[in-house]
């Protein structure tokens, strides 16, 4: 029988064991962070009615999602965290307590172009908190302060979150009678950074069909800077102009007002009013969020505050908020860089018991006693030499060996070898499980991400 080549489709990542143990640490830091904050955790289906994922699709959404038919169901992939959340809580409205904070980390699927860092399968994670009717502003302070805590916590230091307000943009477009192509404009705009003001100026003029006049007013309105309350400054110049601009900026003084309240330093936000972000459902608040020394990775966070996401699926007014970290692109991008830490644990266990004689039964009681302590503990029990076993040791990455022979049984003791520094001690079973629960808290204490 002719044998199948084994090959993973393009666009979709696999990890080999010591790399997923990485990424299911960086998720657990994910998990820890948002629940210090009071979201609760949700798991949506990934397979949806095609009906129900793309009722406020098409576009764009619809060329990229992965569509197929069941009998006579027409089924899709999820392509995002955030539909699903508005379906989720359309339907479940009269069970749920609002505000609804939730966080969910699950698998997304878009048809696109795979390239370098993209990805046709790939993991978010999200947070958002729903309003019933109305949502606070404090909300939309509190979403870049998670933010601030979870990268801090994963062990990125030198990163910016920027942000600004789809008000103030909507309102600059209106004052200057670009109303009707507000939204065409943001999309194109929110491509600054990627091909720079030049190229977004001829796809203003050529596809946006906007008066060379009036696409410089656009650039150089984008083209505000300094700090924050340097920003502010200039946008108080074109207060009394436009209503929605005059909301929209009362908004962003109120986020960056509580955001030096909830703790974050302000080297690591800014006002940038060139974030719009792509997706017509934000109508406050966007966020977006880049580490500073390796821009070429682009937006690692994004995310804003969105009032109509439900509309579709109820008639209730249900205002949300939210952010979405792209995990698998993170991964990747910082596992390329070499920016993982090589001395958290990437093994699947922490201590490794290695039977030097025949009988296992004092093994058995020992590896009883390390997972009774909360030590995850292998039994290799395969009939090698001595020089095998520890090659197997040295291959998994364990950071003890627990060498146990003949004298160590008749003495009820075990030899505890330190992987990393050789070092190597005989102890109790018992003082043994408590020497090695120490040297994996120490382990487990340092982050995920190297500075």
């Amino acid at each position: 029988m002719a044998k199948v080549q084994p090959r993973t489709l393009s666009g979709f990542m696999e990890l080999l064991p010591e790399q997923q143990i990485k990424m299911e640490r960086m998720m657990e830091v994910l998990r820890e962070s948002y629940s210090v904050y009071g979201f609760a955790p949700l798991d949506t289906p990934i397979i949806e009615s095609a009906e129900v994922l793309l009722a406020k699709g098409g576009g764009e959404t619809e060329k990229q999602i992965y569509r197929f038919m069941k009998g006579d169901s027409d089924l899709a992939l999820r392509f995002d965290l955030t539909v699903p959340l508005a379906k989720f809580v359309a339907g479940h409205y009269s069970e749920l307590c609002f505000p609804f904070r939730r966080y969910q980390i699950g698998k997304v699927y878009r048809g696109e172009r795979a390239q370098r860092g993209r990805f046709r399968e790939f993991y978010q994670a999200d947070i958002d908190i729903i309003g019933d009717g109305k949502l606070d502003i404090i909300n939309e302070a509190e979403i870049p302060a998670i933010i601030y805590n979870t990268f801090t916590k994963l062990g990125i230091t030198k990163f910016k979150i920027k942000v600004n307000n789809r008000k103030i943009l909507n309102g600059f477009y209106a004052m200057n009678g670009m109303s009707d192509k507000a939204g065409d404009i943001m999309r194109t705009v929110d491509k600054l950074d990627k091909i720079g003001p030049h190229k977004v100026k001829q796809l203003l003029i050529e596809e946006v069909r906007m008066l060379p006049c009036k696409t410089e007013n656009v650039l150089d309105f984008m083209a505000i800077c300094g700090t924050n309350e340097e920003v502010i400054e200039r946008l108080e110049m074109y207060r009394g102009m436009d209503e929605t601009f005059d909301q929209g900026l009362e908004e962003l003084k109120t986020v960056t007002k509580y955001l030096k309240a909830f703790g974050v330093p302000e080297e690591n936000f800014a006002i940038d009013l060139t974030i719009a972000r792509g997706l017509d459902y934000y109508t406050g608040t966007v966020y977006e969020t880049e580490m500073t020394e390796h821009p070429e990775i682009g937006s690692v966070c994004s995310g804003g505050r969105y009032d109509n996401l439900a509309e579709y699926y109820t008639d209730k007014q249900l205002p949300g908020v939210g952010i979405s970290i792209g995990l698998t692109r993170l991964f990747y991008v910082l596992n390329e860089q070499g920016l993982l830490n090589d001395e958290m644990v990437s093994s699947p266990c922490d201590a490794l018991v290695l039977p030097m004689g025949e009988e296992m039964g004092f093994s058995i009681a020992v590896a009883t006693t390390f997972r009774k302590a909360g030590i995850r503990t292998q039994i290799y029990g395969e009939k090698k030499k001595f020089k095998q076993k520890m090659s197997y040791a040295d291959k998994l990455k364990v950071p003890y060996a627990v060498l146990i022979g003949e004298d160590e049984e008749a003495a009820g003791l075990v030899s505890v070898k330190n992987m990393a520094s050789g070092e190597q001690l005989k102890l109790s079973p018992e003082d043994a499980a408590a020497h090695i629960a120490a040297g994996i808290a120490e382990k487990n204490s340092l982050s995920v991400i190297k500075e």
